[in-house]
Order: structure tokens, then sequence, then C-alpha cells
């Protein structure tokens, strides 16, 4: 019977081979999926019986047809949590912890400055990612969150039981009129991908990530312009706003909120990988 170190090695050749960004790292979280451990555990393993054998190299030719890994294994990891996801929503990526974790410590700064709960509003869910990770890393936040996509809301559905966070159905430029001028941070990841940029968009988020999801007008604004003006009805005075873009978008997002006049302090933020990640912007006090 093969070891995982030889399944691992020559699944992550036929990974590299359909162009997979990370094959090594794709075929031990397969194989760890299969066997019921975690990659860091692998090597604990000796072999690898002919069932198991066979069920990961099915998950393995799934994924080299550019299926989302996070499909495969039914969970994506997003800052301090697992989150439950397949076909009908996004899946969240990594660069979105840095616009998280904004939101966190900008909920945390109206806790300890006004003494009271913070106020925060999730727009564009999707999963429930954002939301989650304000409700489990600042218990007391008051946080809300809506999405459009009927599918994506039986996710979020789920990885928000028990949270306490307030989620509902339905498009964000109506969203909260209960609420309107008594929040204190507003953040989303909208679609934002131009429909004149379709081709060159990854299979796994074209072919498996929901349309409502990716797809924003032909400069992929719209949605962002939507948002601005939901910001500003939403935000109390001194509230803060963050909004996820494309890397290419660095100076067109932000131009949106300039050039409506509403905002103040308004800056983009780099991800890790230094590119254009994220915007942020503030109503006058």
């Amino acid at each position: 019977m093969p070891t995982p170190r030889a399944l691992v090695r020559a699944a992550a050749v036929r990974l590299d081979d359909a162009a997979i960004d990370s094959p090594d790292h794709d075929a031990a979280e397969l194989l760890a999926f299969v066997l019921g451990t975690s990659r860091s555990r692998l090597a604990l393993v000796e072999e690898v019986g002919p069932e198991d054998e066979a069920r990961f190299a099915e998950l393995v030719e799934r994924r080299a047809a550019r299926v989302p890994l996070q499909h495969l294994t039914g969970a994506a990891a997003f800052r301090h949590a697992e989150l439950a996801v397949g076909p009908g929503v996004f899946v969240p990526r990594p660069e979105t912890e840095l616009l998280a974790g904004w939101a966190v410590e900008r909920a945390a700064e109206v806790a300890r400055v006004a003494g009271r709960a913070p106020v925060v509003v999730d727009l564009c869910t999707g999963s429930g990612a954002i939301a989650l990770s304000v409700a489990t890393e600042l218990p007391g936040a008051e946080v809300h969150a809506v999405e459009l996509d009927p599918q994506a809301v039986q996710w979020a559905v789920r990885n928000l039981a028990g949270s306490g966070v307030d989620l509902r159905e339905g498009d964000m430029a109506e969203a909260f009129p209960d609420l309107d001028g008594a929040v204190d941070v507003v953040v989303c990841n909208p679609p934002y991908i131009p429909l004149t940029a379709y081709d060159g968009v990854a299979p796994e988020a074209r072919d498996h990530d929901p349309e409502l999801a990716l797809w924003s007008g032909d400069d992929g604004l719209d949605a962002i312009r939507v948002l601005e003006r939901v910001g500003a009805r939403l935000l109390r005075s001194g509230g803060h706003l963050g909004c996820e873009h494309a890397d290419l978008q660095g100076e067109t997002a932000p131009q949106v909120f300039v050039a409506s006049g509403r905002w103040t302090d308004v800056r983009d933020h780099r991800d890790l990988a230094g590119r254009p990640r994220y915007l942020t912007a503030r109503l006058p006090r």
C-alpha cells in the first residue's frame, strides 16, 4: 500500500500539470480530508488503504478539473473560524481577512471610546465570513448582515447559527432602514469584476462562484456605487466604511467616494502581496 508522501507527490504533479496554483498544498489537503486528519499529521500515517486511495484519486481529478478545493472539502478557513461552503456561495479568500480585521479593529475602537456595544453591518455577507469574524472576535458587538442570493443565504444561516448575528435576506440597496444613522461600521466585500474581464477570471471563480458575487457592470464599480449611497444612509456621523475591490481598482474605487463629496479620510489599502485590495472612508463628524 502507498504512503501518504508518495500519494501527495504524485497528485501534486497531476495538479501542477492542470495549472493549479498550489498543487502541493491542495494535494495534501485533499488526502488529509479523505483520511480525516490534518496536513500536519499526514506524516504520522504509515499507509493508505485501497478505498481511501481511490477516493483521493477521484478528488484529485475533480480538483484538476478546477473544482474549488473548498467545494471538495466543504470548508474554508477564514481568520479564526472555519466556514461551511459549497456550490451556491462565494468561497471567502484570504485577502478578505484583512478587511475583516479592519472591521474588528474599528468596532473595538468604538467600544473603547464610546463605552457601548458597536453596531456593525456586513453587506453582501455571502457565507457570513466577515460578520462571523466580528461577532466571534468582539463579543458584545451588535452585528447585522444581509445577502441577496437565496442559496448563499442558506450557507450563511448555517455558518452564523448561534453567533447572535442578525442575518437578513435582501438587496443591500434597501437593507436595514431601521438602522439608518445608527451604524458605527459598514463593511462589504461586494461583486467587483467587470463584465469585460470574463475570460481572465480563474475557472474556480468563473465556473463555480455565484454570478451575483462576481460581476458588477462594465467597469466593476456598479455595486460599489450602491454601497457608497447605502453607507452614507446607514452610518452615524463619524462612522467608518470598508470595502474590498479588485487590484486594478485602487484608484477608481476610492474615487467613487471622493466624487460624491460625502466622505472624509478616503484611503486605499494593500494586501500582503502589495496589491491594492480595499478602501476605507469615514463620514464627517
